[in-house]
């Protein structure tokens, strides 16, 4: 089993999502509207990547420790 170490993986953050994003993403499927999935997926991504960026600039670099 690979244990992957996330810094502060615990702290909680905040996505904005309509009420067709959450039903998309819970498995429901829009099968005449793609979009919905797709929109909510960048939304979870922009805060994912917004995440990593504030710990990039909180430590400057990651302890070798953490890529395993």
């Amino acid at each position: 089993m690979n244990l992957t170490k996330i810094p502060n993986g615990d702290e909680k953050v905040t996505v904005e999502l309509t009420v067709k994003e959450l039903m998309a993403l819970s498995g429901i499927q829009f099968h005449a509207n793609h979009d919905v999935k797709v929109s909510a997926r960048k939304k979870l991504n922009s805060v994912l990547a917004e995440t990593w960026e504030q710990e990039g600039k909180q430590n400057a670099s990651i302890s070798y420790q953490f890529l395993s």
